[in-house]
């Protein structure tokens, strides 16, 4: 696929805004016609600059406020152990996104719990049983200023 226009960008923009909005309205805020639009979207979804479409949820309504991050050691950093690790680490609900850094530390992760007395159970029982997992650092959010989800 090509570089992305004008338009391509535009639709991705409205549709991180609204992905429930219908293609008329969404052609109609992008400058197209309906049909034109449809095309440009599944080209979009084909060639995976769009993955899928989710809902925004308010996680503190469902009672998970409590937001910390983890930075993650590992002892060994091998291929072999880090695709063991990034395996791992997916089965951890509580996990909300993992990110391997460029840093003095291997990983940083979301985390995602009710309370600090359920992180620190996901973290004592969860994270610092991974494998190859020598060392954890925490940091608590205090309170979450701009958030766009996933």
């Amino acid at each position: 696929m090509p570089d992305l226009d004008r338009i391509d960008h535009s639709i991705i923009r409205e549709l991180q805004k609204n992905a429930r909005m219908t293609v008329t309205d969404l052609a109609s805020r992008v400058g197209l016609s309906k049909t034109p639009c449809q095309v440009r979207m599944r080209r979009l979804e084909e060639h995976g600059y769009i993955t899928g479409y989710s809902a925004m949820v308010n996680q503190t309504k469902l009672g998970l406020s409590h937001v910390a991050f983890a930075q993650v050691t590992l002892n060994d950093t091998s291929s072999k152990a880090l695709a063991t690790f990034n395996t791992a680490v997916k089965q951890i609900s509580a996990v909300e996104q993992c990110h391997m850094m460029a840093a003095n530390f291997d990983y940083l992760l979301k985390i995602r719990t009710k309370n600090m007395a359920e992180y620190r159970q996901v973290l004592g029982e969860q994270i610092s049983s991974l494998p190859h997992v020598l060392q954890t650092s925490t940091f608590v959010v205090m309170e979450s200023v701009k958030d766009r989800g996933l």
